[in-house]
């Protein structure tokens, strides 16, 4: 199963460590934590955290994730949410998120 990915904010990964599940910034105001397909990552960055510099990218082994994860449309595409805490032992890999000189992204290099 590919894993999903989701941009997080360098100040909220450092919240889940001292909790111990990540909750995101729309679990409580939307029910899930929005997440994306590797070729999805670039789009949503750039529409939503351009110029931003304190984001880092949770590379989520799917098959690990406690919460139920749907597969639910978005515009014209269909996008992974988690329905809940995020268990920190399904974070396969806490990446380096930084724009570019431009303030644009570019997407995770591989979608292991």
């Amino acid at each position: 199963m590919p894993s999903i990915f989701h941009i997080a904010s360098v100040e909220a990964w450092a919240a889940a460590q001292a909790d111990g599940a990540y909750h995101g910034d729309t679990l409580a105001t939307e029910g899930f934590i929005h997440c994306s397909r590797a070729e999805q990552v670039e789009a949503i960055a750039n529409a939503l955290y351009l110029g931003r510099h304190d984001l880092i990218l949770l590379r989520i082994d799917r098959a690990l994730v406690v919460p139920q994860v749907r597969d639910e449309p978005s515009g014209s595409d269909l996008f992974p949410h988690i329905y809940g805490p995020l268990n920190l032992d399904a974070v396969a890999e806490v990446m380096a998120f930084a724009p570019g000189a431009d303030g644009r992204f570019a997407g995770p290099v591989s979608g292991r």
